[in-house]
């Protein structure tokens, strides 16, 4: 493996940190916590910042800092459900220059990266450990995220650089364990900047991406013990409303069976837009119960906020 040499900061202005507070009865508080923290980045010069969604998920204020020791409130422009981005704005001026966008696709396994947030003079420098797939309990795919090694602390909307520091992605999860050949390592993974490139307008324009909302179930399923296992159901939420109940185990999708995380929601979303029924067949114990659940838009449950 070729390891490259590591890339030069961006305009450290274009830097923000992000701070957000959500209303203890927001549906995202017992899972997120009301008091979050993160990084942004200003990706263009009218000041329009990109984090990473779950920051500013259903916040009902938010506040921006420079680098200089300014802070700003902000107000939510939009966020989108299917990539795990959101978009900020300052409500006041804030000084700063924006970064030059790059791409994901650019990156190969062993390039020399640099992980940066609001509060690093320099960054960390990493490489890429990996490109894959990666499913997310909470109704979430993505075809092809960015694995980082070594792991920064303050990963959540920490922007990844290439060797030019062109931003190549924003920073999820730090992932423990996380298996590279026969070794075993803790990562940070990251959403590909070319999924928020395409909807920039579109969430500028009406708050989300111009296409049909997926179709959500409201559950939260770990496939950890490879078996899909319901884990977390939201109330008042679809699956709820079909009685579905942590501890099911999902076996079988409209009469056929299923098998993996990223195969069962992909195989949701392929049913249609949100509102289409998805027949879910789950074992309770040694009970086989076949549910219809009737799908909804996730955007419908959220605690408004500061979207403006």
């Amino acid at each position: 493996m070729t390891l490259r040499s590591a890339p030069t900061p961006p305009p450290l202005d274009a830097l923000v940190s992000v701070k957000a507070r959500v209303p203890e009865d927001a549906m995202s508080a017992g899972l997120l916590g009301t008091e979050r923290f993160g990084h942004g980045v200003r990706i263009r010069d009218d000041g329009l910042i990109a984090t990473i969604g779950y920051v500013i998920n259903e916040a009902d204020s938010v506040w921006i800092g420079a680098r200089n020791g300014a802070t700003v409130p902000g107000f939510v422009v939009g966020y989108d459900f299917d990539s795990g981005f959101g978009l900020v704005k300052p409500a006041m001026p804030l000084e700063g220059a924006s970064i030059e966008i790059g791409s994901a696709t650019s990156l190969a396994v062993g390039d020399g990266v640099v992980v940066i947030g609001s509060d690093d003079d320099a960054g960390l420098e990493a490489h890429v450990v990996a490109k894959r797939e990666f499913a997310g309990r909470w109704e979430y795919v993505l075809d092809e995220a960015v694995f980082t090694s070594p792991p920064h602390a303050s990963w959540s909307g920490a922007s990844l650089l290439d060797e030019r520091g062109r931003l190549c992605g924003l920073g999820s999860l730090v992932i423990q364990n996380f298996e590279i050949g026969s070794q075993l390592a803790t990562v940070n993974m990251f959403v590909p900047i070319d999924l928020l490139v395409p909807i920039v307008d579109d969430i500028c324009e009406r708050g989300r991406r111009r296409a049909p909302p997926r179709p959500w179930l409201g559950m939260l399923v770990d496939d950890s013990q490879d078996q899909l296992m319901i884990v977390g159901v939201y109330r008042n939420c679809p699956a709820d409303n079909a009685g579905l109940k942590p501890g099911d185990v999902i076996v079988g999708l409209d009469g056929g069976p299923v098998s993996g995380l990223a195969n069962l929601f992909r195989e949701v979303w392929d049913r249609g837009s949100a509102g289409v029924e998805i027949p879910i067949s789950v074992l309770r114990g040694t009970d086989r119960l076949d549910v219809v659940v009737r799908s909804a838009d996730r955007a419908a449950f959220l605690h408004k906020g500061t979207v403006q």
